[in-house]
Order: structure tokens, then C-alpha cells, then sequence
């Protein structure tokens, strides 16, 4: 499964109401760590494949949603499990650690 589009109206039909946990990128085109941990998301998306879904919301065009979670900083990750945010961190991590966070914060 590729990463999902998300934005302020999709948001809660995407993230809140899915049946499986959800990482949610807040980033920005402008953003350096941003566009590093893309490609880690990427293929993390491909090998969690309908297991967890990764979902990016673009701060710049999507303020609602940012703004709702608090985000102060980004790249921000949020993982929602039953519509809940089970977990959270800011700034960009390597692959190896990012899937380590994931699959902790999914178990």
C-alpha cells in the first residue's frame, strides 16, 4: 500500500475511522527532514502493506488538521489505533528506527 494523501476533510474518515492503526506524517514541501524520512515511509508503507496505513498531511495546505494535533514543529508522526493517538514524535529518524517505533507502538 502506498502512503495516502490525507487532508483536513479527509482526515477523520482517513485516520480516526480506520480499521487499522495509522502513522500520520504532518510535513511541508519546504521542510529538509521532511523529504529525508519520505522515502523510509515509503517503503515502510510497502512493507507493512494493508497492516497499518501511512498517511501524509501537508501542514501548508492542510493548517486544520496541524493545528487540531497541536503541531508546533515538523515533521511530526502521530500513530492513531482505534481513532486514538497511541503515540507521537517530532524530527526525522532513520528507517530501522522509525519501524522499530511503529511496530512498539502497534503490539
Amino acid at each position: 500500500m502506498a502512503t495516502v494523501a490525507v487532508t483536513d476533510d479527509t482526515f477523520d474518515a482517513e485516520v480516526k475511522n480506520s480499521e487499522v492503526p495509522v502513522v500520520v506524517d504532518f510535513w511541508a514541501e519546504w521542510c529538509g527532514p521532511c523529504k529525508q524520512i519520505g522515502p523510509a515511509l515509503e517503503e515502510l508503507s510497502a512493507e507493512y502493506g494493508d497492516k497499518v496505513k501511512i498517511a501524509k498531511v501537508d501542514v501548508d495546505s492542510n493548517p486544520n488538521s496541524a493545528a487540531a494535533m497541536g503541531i508546533r514543529g515538523i515533521p511530526a508522526l502521530f500513530i492513531f489505533k482505534d481513532g486514538q493517538v497511541v503515540s507521537n514524535k517530532t524530527g526525522a529518524a532513520p528507517k530501522a528506527a522509525l519501524q522499530s517505533w511503529i511496530d512498539e507502538s502497534i503490539a
